[in-house]
């Protein structure tokens, strides 16, 4: 029987111990700035990409994972004797899926080995429904158990998160349903989710320390009564912030996981900085 290896892309913030533990290979999405190119996480990091983004007089723009990358990383774990399973971040947010349709018809030996899951989420929303699977798979799931896996773990996952401005989402063509929030006043923080593969708003918040509360409150919310429950926080350029609502979401729930991540440079150029949100898996 095949094993079944993962495959996802670098806005799941899956991180790198747990990669090399599960055999996850990630595809890095890419960033344009100007007249270079970036692959995400890999030739610009956070730290540097926020730093730079603060002096810019231009702002960056994304594009997918390219098919030559897809491509690749699947023709490397077929060669190894892998059956593959490719679980991505929402078509409606990015052509990434896409590449990854692409990538596969491109490889004869790929037809009937390689299975393609849109999670229909962002961030570690979509990392905890792959890390779920690669998790199945090392236990020696095959690959009809790792689809059906993957299927249903959407239901048990989320993100909420907050902005200081919607003015990136804007420019990014990313607001979805939170476009009735723009042009609200300065002092109004959004609180926004990724529901059906889109960004919805949820609410907006007077302040941004009772936003902080409130997007602690809506976690507690969503997960509460169920178990297992795993947390990440995630924030761009905004650490303190994002370990402060975690640690007040931890007051409530009993967490047996956690994990933080930096909004990587290709969804911090939607979010923008002082982003801060909380991902979850719950129930599964």
């Amino acid at each position: 029987m095949a094993k079944v290896a993962l495959v996802t892309d670098s806005t799941s913030y899956i991180p790198d111990e747990y990669r090399q533990r599960y055999n996850i290979t990630v595809v890095p999405q890419v960033l344009i700035w100007g007249e270079k190119m970036y692959e995400d996480g890999v030739d610009i990091l956070p730290e540097e990409f926020y730093r730079k983004l603060a002096g810019s007089k231009t702002l960056p723009t994304t594009s997918q994972v390219s098919v030559v990358n897809m491509k690749s990383a699947f023709e490397r774990l077929l060669a190894e004797g892998y059956e593959v399973l490719g679980m991505f971040l929402s078509s409606k947010l990015s052509g990434t899926l896409q590449s990854a349709i692409q990538g596969r018809a491109s490889l004869a030996s790929g037809q009937g080995k390689i299975e393609l899951i849109d999670t229909n989420t962002t961030t570690m929303s979509a990392g905890f429904q792959v890390l779920a699977v690669a998790r199945a798979a090392a236990e020696g799931a095959d690959m009809a158990e790792c689809k059906t896996l993957a299927e249903q773990a959407y239901s048990a996952t989320g993100v909420y998160f907050m902005v200081d401005t919607l003015e990136f989402l804007h420019r990014g063509g990313r607001i979805g349903g939170a476009q009735r929030l723009l042009g609200t006043a300065l002092n109004l923080k959004p609180i926004l989710t990724v529901h059906n593969g889109k960004v919805e708003a949820v609410e907006r918040v007077r302040t941004k320390d009772k936003a902080m509360d409130r997007l602690a409150e809506i976690i507690v919310e969503q997960c509460k009564g169920k178990t297992p429950i795993r947390l990440a926080s995630l924030h761009a350029n905004a650490s303190a912030d994002a370990v402060a609502v975690m640690s007040t979401v931890g007051k409530s729930l009993d967490v047996i996981e956690t994990i933080q991540s930096e909004l990587s440079p290709v969804v911090g150029t939607h979010t923008g900085p002082g982003t801060i949100g909380i991902a979850y898996m719950a129930g599964l």
